[in-house]
């Protein structure tokens, strides 16, 4: 971890040298402006991640229906199942575990994080990156909105910390609810709204608010700060992603037509729907039947009558 130490540090460190002008070395301010300027450094350098997580996601969704047909014809041999399985993956350049990625790699740094701020809390004296022990000090003393951001619910002594917490765990939790919601109510395709992927979403609708719930309690304040303003960055920016290139079949698909529609009305454009030219149906006329070969015996009797 102590890499990753130096990097966390340094990117908050760069940050409360700015605004630790603006407001002072010791503000509560200063160190949560740079705990949200860190998480948007993190978030930005996670954009191509995200990319790819959007069209894995959409690719897991718009295959589905093969998925769940492989599913009937190979149900009863699960090593032959997996094999199609796989291979429907590949062709169609679906990674099922590229929507993990970016939760999974911010992972290390909310660490990294959690412990540089809990050593600031617990071992101000000790070093950890850049974090020498002034900033140390600073960073534990700091307090913002009556409460200290290197406390947590549970170690808090004041209400204003408890309060704080609290409501910073159910921004938390909120966010995450509404960024899945969002992706499941507008950009899945209502035959993507069963089976064995359909759960999963539904399941990790309800579960991760929770665990974000509970775990959060044990948070310092100034890693809550990060984490909720990382939902927000990924609320927005999949809002974003729906909006202007949502997957075919789903209602953001069908309110992008909408709205793609009512501009072009305005503009004087009148879009006419695509029209399909109908099959043409040519006859089929049946096979020449060849005559059957006679034998002598029978051409001689014809030739009798």
């Amino acid at each position: 971890m102590t890499p990753l130490y130096y990097v966390i540090s340094f990117v908050l460190v760069g940050f409360h040298n700015v605004f630790g002008d603006l407001f002072g070395p010791t503000s509560g301010l200063a160190w949560v402006l740079s705990i949200i300027g860190l998480t948007l450094v993190v978030r930005a350098a996670l954009i191509p991640l995200f990319v790819k997580q959007i069209k894995s996601s959409r690719n897991m969704q718009l295959i589905q229906p093969k998925v769940r047909e492989l599913q009937k014809k190979y149900g009863h041999d699960r090593e032959r199942l997996a094999q199609e399985t796989m291979k429907l993956y590949k062709d169609s350049g679906t990674n099922p575990f590229a929507s993990c990625l970016p939760i999974l790699l911010q992972m290390p740094i909310f660490l990294a994080l959690f412990r540089i701020l809990d050593q600031a809390a617990r071992n101000p004296e000790t070093k950890r990156g850049l974090m020498t022990p002034e900033l140390n000090e600073q960073l534990s003393a700091a307090v913002f909105a009556g409460g200290k951001i290197s406390d947590t619910f549970l170690n808090a002594d004041g209400v204003e910390v408890r309060v704080l917490a609290a409501v910073l765990v159910l921004a938390m939790t909120a966010t995450t609810f509404l960024t899945q919601r969002q992706l499941m109510s507008k950009n899945m395709p209502a035959d993507a709204l069963s089976g064995p992927y359909a759960q999963q979403q539904k399941m990790l609708l309800y579960v991760l608010p929770v665990v974000f719930a509970v775990g959060g309690i044990a948070f310092p304040v100034g890693v809550l700060f990060y984490w909720t303003t990382s939902n927000l960055w990924t609320m927005a920016q999949q809002f974003y992603v729906i909006r202007n290139n949502p997957a075919p079949g789903t209602p953001a698909f069908k309110a992008k037509e909408d709205r793609d529609r009512a501009k072009a009305a305005k503009k004087g454009i009148a879009i006419e729907p695509e029209v399909t030219e109908a099959p043409v149906v040519t006859e089929v006329k049946p096979p020449r039947q060849q005559p059957q070969r006679q034998t002598k015996a029978q051409r001689n009797q014809k030739k009798k009558r």
